[in-house]
């Protein structure tokens, strides 16, 4: 007999529906393509431990490896104004249907490695970190070893860098500013239980894991 879904993970996987739709996915990316249309993501995504300046500074997140079908959710969110980033959006506006396919392809792929070793299992959280993630019921979206979301329009990240994943996380709880913030419900209903201090811990945590995504070095002239 087929397990029935919790209440919540079944709030969160309709929550989660309205707020991730199926904007470009009947547009098939192509990785080569994306490899000519990065030339303005590579000035930060490219360069290792680069750093950002707005809102706060934190390094750019890691996105080689990261799931196609989120990279595009993502590009469309800040095309649409859902997420506020002013730089970001700058570069979405510019960008088809099918350059964001073709550019989320190109970053799923790249730095991916044939047969390569699956992750190790996570290290354990301390106490008060197990207590806060199964507050915010963050594996029920972003699965094993926070690298195996249950949608790929979902994240994964497990590895990403803690200085940026306590910069986003603060920016679902607070959207109100015309320049920085992210409108999604579900994740601003998870974000308000907790402190900075909560975030920052969790945050460190997820971080020090051992995860899929990277930041692959490119020349920022093509």
């Amino acid at each position: 007999m087929k397990k029935a879904l919790s209440p919540m993970f079944a709030a969160l996987t309709l929550a989660a529906a309205a707020v991730f739709p199926a904007h470009a996915q009947g547009t098939a990316g192509d990785a080569k393509a994306g490899a000519g249309k990065v030339a303005m993501c590579i000035g930060c995504h490219g360069i290792q431990g680069y750093q950002s300046s707005f809102p706060e500074v934190y390094k750019v997140p890691k996105i080689s490896g990261q799931n196609a079908k989120y990279i595009a959710a993502v590009l469309e969110g800040y095309k649409k104004g859902d997420r506020k980033h002013p730089s970001m959006r700058g570069i979405a506006t510019t960008l088809s249907e099918q350059d964001i396919a073709d550019v989320a392809a190109y970053y799923e792929q790249s730095g991916r490695v044939e047969g390569a070793s699956p992750l190790p299992a996570p290290r354990a959280p301390s106490a008060q970190v197990a207590q806060l993630l199964q507050k915010g019921a963050c594996i029920s979206c972003h699965g094993d070893n926070f690298s195996k979301p249950i949608d790929p329009s979902y994240p994964k990240i497990a590895g990403q860098y803690s200085d940026y994943l306590f910069v986003a996380l603060k920016s679902y709880r607070d959207n109100s500013h015309h320049t920085w913030g992210r409108a999604n419900p579900v994740m601003a209903g998870m974000v308000k239980q907790f402190s900075n201090a909560e975030l920052k811990a969790m945050a460190n945590y997820i971080s020090s894991l051992d995860g899929e995504m990277k930041t692959v070095p490119q020349s920022r002239f093509r």
